[in-house]
């Protein structure tokens, strides 16, 4: 460092590092947040294609079940309501996991977060060098 520079030459110095910190940083949560988003997406997207393969298959092997408790002696109404209030038990569990897991501290840009936490850090530090050379130059 050039212990000649001037306080204004170190103001304006200081405003440019900041100025480029917070680019960068903009720059960085643009992009995490452009991941998350991309990462859900393609979830979604995956979730609905294989609903729409499996809602099918489903109904098939639910009336499969229906028959085979017929079969077993139930009366048709007892066996529909058994079969179907085992598959909404079962979809209401399947359908509370899958929200708890889409909540949005799942796509707070965390890193970008650690960086600032980090920057802010690292400014306080320098902050306090820099008040520690002034100090001792007066």
């Amino acid at each position: 460092m050039n212990p000649a520079r001037s306080i204004p030459d170190i103001v304006v110095d200081l405003l440019k590092q900041l100025a480029t910190l917070v680019r960068s940083e903009a720059q960085l949560a643009r992009v995490e947040a452009s991941e998350k988003i991309a990462h859900v997406a393609g979830a979604l997207g995956l979730v609905v294609g294989g609903a729409v393969l499996l809602i099918p298959a489903l109904v098939v092997l639910l009336e499969a079940a229906v028959s085979a408790l017929q079969e077993r002696g139930l009366a048709a109404p007892l066996a529909a309501l058994v079969v179907g209030g085992t598959v909404l038990v079962i979809g209401l569990i399947l359908l509370g996991v899958g929200v708890s897991r889409l909540k949005v501290r799942g796509l707070v840009p965390d890193r970008t977060i650690e960086q600032l936490q980090r920057d802010a850090s690292m400014a306080r530090k320098q902050m306090r060098n820099d008040d520690d050379g002034v100090k001792r130059a007066a």
